[in-house]
């Protein structure tokens, strides 16, 4: 069954009953083991499109922070929905820091934030006022942190929400989810709406977020600027899976782009221990997307060509 974000929020409300800070802190000590995201086999069909998500398997360590990329339609949405339970997947399963996503408790709940591309606010409440009525439902509200946003985002607490700017809006979507001071933070393109000042903004609370409390961080962009400030690592969603999750600094180092006939790229990749990430082998020249996860790097030559790439040419390579 899927829910609409809006009717999931009204049911996560209406549910939810505030949590001790000493409740807070016995799920968290009894959960360290676990990671804050685990998904396996998950399969999702969306609109009659088989496969949005096909047999994914991911897991996110305690204190990532996970840039999720992919072309339009991919399913990156879908694919943030199923980890959150807020969509049931047709197979496969979820779990949050040991839970199954799809039946959360009241504490579990509170470990999570989550803003949505699309804001489901009330728009009839002011600002003010939507903000005090989610903090009655976390116990580690943080007013001080709510406070110094309200006011460097200048927006103004006694406007309703549906007269704000779609801009506006989003930060106040983006405060509400940081407000609680999350474990595992979610973000679905949360930048979309903000200008150039807003977005360094946004990253530089982001990025204190994780330094300060060690959360959990996944967020989708298609601002690949944006995501080298801030992802350490970043995760490539191409036909229903995650065909690539690595730390930026390995995505430089390890990864490069082989052309040349078939034998020799076969022999740098057993020479080399790499692994094959994507081959093309039709036309004259194969390329073969390959990872050498030691360093270990072949030279190019003549019958070889060996090539270095930008985010941005292995987003194309991994997601074609």
């Amino acid at each position: 069954m899927t829910h609409t974000l809006t009717q999931t929020l009204h049911e996560t409300l209406d549910h939810t009953m505030p949590i001790s800070p000493a409740q807070s802190r016995s799920l968290a000590d009894g959960a360290l083991d676990a990671p804050p995201v685990s998904a396996s086999g998950l399969r999702v069909d969306f609109k009659g499109q088989p496969g949005v998500l096909a047999n994914l398997d991911w897991t996110l360590a305690p204190g990532q922070v996970v840039g999720l990329l992919g072309r339009n339609g991919a399913g990156k949405t879908t694919l943030l929905e199923t980890l959150l339970g807020l969509r049931e997947p047709q197979a496969g399963e979820v779990r949050l820091f040991g839970q199954p996503a799809l039946i959360p408790d009241d504490a579990l709940r509170a470990r999570l934030g989550y803003v949505p591309q699309q804001s489901a606010l009330f728009e009839d409440f002011s600002a003010g006022d939507l903000l005090r009525y989610f903090r009655s439902f976390y116990p580690r509200w943080n007013d001080a942190k709510v406070d110094g946003l309200m006011s460097r985002w200048e927006i103004p607490r006694d406007r309703r929400v549906g007269q704000l700017s779609q801009g506006q809006q989003q930060r106040l979507s983006i405060i509400r989810a940081l407000a609680h001071e999350p474990d595992l933070l979610v973000l679905d393109e949360p930048v979309a709406s903000l200008d150039a000042a807003g977005r360094r903004d946004f990253l530089r609370e982001l990025v204190d977020q994780v330094l300060d409390r060690g959360t959990t961080v996944l967020f989708s962009t298609h601002i690949l600027s944006d995501l080298e400030r801030v992802a350490f690592n970043v995760a490539f969603l191409s036909r229903g899976r995650i065909a690539l999750h690595a730390p930026q600094d390995a995505l430089a180092e390890e990864i490069r782009l082989l052309s040349g006939p078939v034998g020799r790229l076969q022999a740098a990749v057993d020479a080399h221990g790499g692994q094959v990430l994507g081959r093309r082998d039709l036309g004259e020249r194969p390329r073969w997307l390959v990872r050498f996860p030691d360093g270990r790097l072949p030279q190019g030559d003549a019958a070889m060509r060996c090539e270095a790439l930008s985010l941005e040419d292995l987003f194309l390579e991994l997601t074609q």
